[in-house]
């Protein structure tokens, strides 16, 4: 379940990373500058790492919470905690 403040703010993001990418493509189909492009996809990159963070702190105030009090669900959340920092670590 989504915080519903955090809902608001991620989905807002979400819709920011679309018209970047939006931008993007219209950018490399008119073949801009090859650093202007990358600078656009650079800030996409940039913008997702922040939706990624709102995300996660969500997860953390909710879920992880939950799985911590409850004995037999604390090894489920240091699972997919690893499996996220391990992804985000590539």
């Amino acid at each position: 379940m989504l915080d519903q403040k955090l809902k608001k703010r991620a989905i807002h993001r979400a819709k920011i990373i679309a018209g970047q990418l939006r931008g993007l493509m219209q950018a490399i189909e008119k073949e801009q500058y090859c650093i202007e492009l990358l600078n656009q996809s650079l800030s996409i990159q940039r913008s997702l790492k922040s939706l990624d963070t709102l995300l996660l702190q969500n997860h953390l105030k909710t879920h992880v919470r939950h799985q911590m009090q409850h004995k037999g669900e604390d090894e489920q959340a240091i699972t997919e905690l690893l499996k996220i920092y391990t992804l985000s670590n590539k």
